[in-house]
């Protein structure tokens, strides 16, 4: 296997809650599934692990949120399942592995993705 793509991303929690009081709607937007029922730490961390995997596919047009959706193994680890705009830009990228890392501590959430063929 080799590395095809590398993204990483932040962001501040409490400027992102406060973007989601803001405007109700961008959850809805955002996110799906169990990850709108999250606390805001974690909604933080979603987002960033979404832009994440869109710089590691070279931030292709089109992409879709709702295409991404982190979701937890049984064990507590996170990872993507992928549908759609996302699932067809990871394909024709040859991506076999995706693997994802969240984390949030100090009032900031942080993602990496390594993608894999």
């Amino acid at each position: 296997m080799s590395v095809l793509g590398i993204g990483i991303d932040v962001c501040d929690i409490e400027r992102f809650g406060a973007s989601l009081q803001r405007t109700p709607a961008l959850a809805a937007k955002l996110f799906v599934g169990d990850e709108l029922g999250r606390p805001v730490s974690s909604l933080a961390a979603r987002f960033a692990a979404k832009e994440a995997l869109a710089k590691a596919l070279g931030a292709p047009a089109g992409l879709e949120w709702h295409d991404a959706e982190v979701v937890c193994e049984e064990s507590g680890r996170p990872r993507f399942e992928l549908r759609g705009t996302v699932a067809a830009a990871a394909d024709a990228a040859g991506v076999r592995s995706v693997h994802l890392s969240l984390s949030h501590d100090a009032g900031v959430a942080s993602a990496m993705v390594v993608l894999e063929d």
